[in-house]
């Protein structure tokens, strides 16, 4: 049982969860890999990998940092292991170790995208308007527009993989949770068009 650990057996397991994380960027692009199986998605023209693809290379084509961009590509990771709150998972993975702003993006895109297809299905496309004083409201309203929701063309000329998985490794190289990192309150917001 847990409750009677030692303390000496806990700092020796403290040290293997240590270890344990530093493959956390190698299990999410496995997960992200299988967003490319034939069950991710079905009735789209692209696969959850190929949007998730698009999503981070339009966003790396604006000139977005780091932080944008991997949040572009991890956005839908979450699809099959939580597909009634991906958006909610996908945050909850990066949020240690992105700038608020993205993490807080990521968490409420799927509310947002609802005003594409939202009265569609019967339910306010406009429930996202409920955020409209919060700070990142814009930035999650551009994303959307410019990244997200444009990233189903079958057209689409992405950038493969193996260019974002450097920097997945470099941002979950990142200490945990460091103020630095994270700058609460901060908005950069998406890049516009030049």
């Amino acid at each position: 049982q847990m409750k009677d650990g030692t303390k000496e057996e806990y700092l020796f397991l403290q040290d293997l969860d240590r270890e344990h994380h530093k493959f956390t960027a190698d299990f999410l692009m496995r997960e992200l890999r299988t967003l490319g199986d034939d069950v991710s998605l079905p009735g789209y023209q692209v696969s959850r990998l190929e949007h998730s693809l698009q999503t981070a290379t339009r966003a790396y084509r604006d000139g977005a940092d780091i932080d944008w961009i991997i949040g572009g590509l991890l956005h839908d990771v979450g699809d099959n292991l939580a597909p009634q709150n991906h958006d909610e998972f996908a945050a909850l993975v990066i949020r240690p170790f992105v700038r608020e702003e993205v993490a807080w993006v990521v968490k409420h895109h799927g509310l947002f995208q609802m005003v594409y297809y939202g009265e569609h299905y019967g339910m306010n496309p406009n429930q996202r308007e409920k955020y409209k004083e919060n700070p990142f409201y814009k930035s999650c309203v551009d994303f959307c527009e410019r990244w997200d929701q444009s990233s189903f063309d079958p057209d689409y000329i992405s950038e493969s993989i193996e260019l974002f998985e450097p920097m997945v490794h470099e941002v979950f190289a990142r200490k945990a949770y460091n103020p630095a990192v994270m700058k609460q309150g901060v908005v950069i917001g998406v890049p516009q068009p030049k």
